[in-house]
């Protein structure tokens, strides 16, 4: 499906099918820990998934990993590979790929330094969280989206459901 961003740029967004392996430049976790969404207080933006960029010679699952335990120090017990999405540039040259897992963690371990963020944040629900505390990322269409995927693979059982 073809979407726009808050900033007018077009997105190609693509659930994944069983076959498909992930070959972005970056990766995004739609991250859990028990019941609530895990999230990270990015330090410039605010509250957003963890994610950011494959480094060379990284898989993109190695690369999610990763940056849930840089982000917010936890340990990744399963992932599933549900969408990859691309940005591009006005012109319509491509800008980034960006692989999209649903991350289950189980454990969070307390960390001295989460690099560019301040540490874990949960949250049932996205909407619980104030728009002055939200990263424009939170507000993104194509991640948005990604979210009512997961939901509806079942990945993730919203609140008011699993009342």
């Amino acid at each position: 499906m073809i979407i726009h961003d808050q900033f007018d740029k077009e997105i190609r967004l693509n659930f994944t099918q069983p076959q498909d392996k992930p070959n972005g430049e970056h990766v995004l976790a739609i991250a859990f820990l028990d019941d609530n969404f895990l999230l990270t207080r990015h330090k410039k933006r605010g509250i957003e998934f963890p994610g950011g960029k494959i480094e060379q010679g990284e898989s993109s699952e190695a690369a999610v990993i990763r940056e849930v335990f840089e982000e917010t120090g936890g340990i990744v017990s399963d992932l599933t590979y549900i969408a990859q999405y691309t940005v591009f540039h006005p012109d319509g040259t491509k800008w980034f790929t960006k692989d999209v897992f649903a991350v289950q963690v189980d454990t969070l371990q307390i960390k001295d330094d989460y690099l560019e963020t301040a540490g874990p944040v949960t949250s049932h629900r996205l909407d619980e969280i104030s728009d002055d505390e939200k990263s424009f990322l939170l507000e993104d269409e194509a991640i948005l989206k990604c979210v009512e995927r997961v939901i509806e693979l079942g990945l993730y059982q919203k609140k008011e459901d699993a009342d």
